[in-house]
């Protein structure tokens, strides 16, 4: 592991600490008036997926972490389990639900993810921004009904279920944006 100093933090740096690997949301240099200079940085858990406050002295050397992102096509689901191949080395790897957390709500047969691993462990996923999916059930929309505010639940191919426009019926592709989970417009 490379050694650096907190005045070389950037955000989205991963460390790795005494207690887990974090991420670095954000941070700033503080110089006070009187005493030494510090860092202070809020820290996502890799693992767990928290937050927390840190300070670091200036100058004081950290673990930097190295993270490798790979690119991997998602070939199918094996019970529970999604089951990947390496794009460059077509080797074939298991991932558990847990390890993707909420990106297995927007991943379909042939999509291609690229996964973060540290190690041989799966820290992270990195999505594009929106993704195309197909509705698979909603209710049709009432004309004239609006006291719902205009949308209505819908299931799709994933099993994920968003709000919808009332316009939109069953087998239409939409979008949706892979931050927040919510639609975006027909596909």
């Amino acid at each position: 592991m490379p050694t650096i100093t907190t005045n070389d933090l950037k955000n989205g740096m991963t460390l790795e600490l005494d207690d887990g690997l974090f991420q670095i949301v954000d941070f700033q240099h503080v110089k006070p008036g009187k005493g030494h200079a510090f860092v202070r940085t809020n820290l996502r858990n890799v693992r767990a997926g928290g937050t927390v406050e840190r300070t670091f002295r200036a100058g004081e050397k950290v673990e930097r972490a190295t993270i490798d992102k790979r690119d991997f096509s998602f070939l199918y689901r094996d019970g529970d389990d999604y089951v990947f191949m390496d794009s460059e080395t077509y080797d074939q790897i298991t991932v558990s639900p847990e390890a993707l957390g909420d990106a297995g709500n927007y991943i379909i047969d042939g999509s291609s993810v690229v996964l973060e691993m540290f190690g041989s462990e799966i820290v992270g996923t990195d999505l594009p921004a929106a993704v195309e999916l197909t509705i698979e059930f909603t209710e049709p929309g009432l004309q004239g009904d609006r006291s719902s505010g205009g949308t209505k639940p819908a299931t799709l191919e994933t099993g994920l279920v968003i709000q919808v426009p009332l316009f939109i019926d069953n087998g239409e592709k939409v979008k949706i944006d892979t931050r927040s989970g919510e639609y975006l417009s027909r596909a």
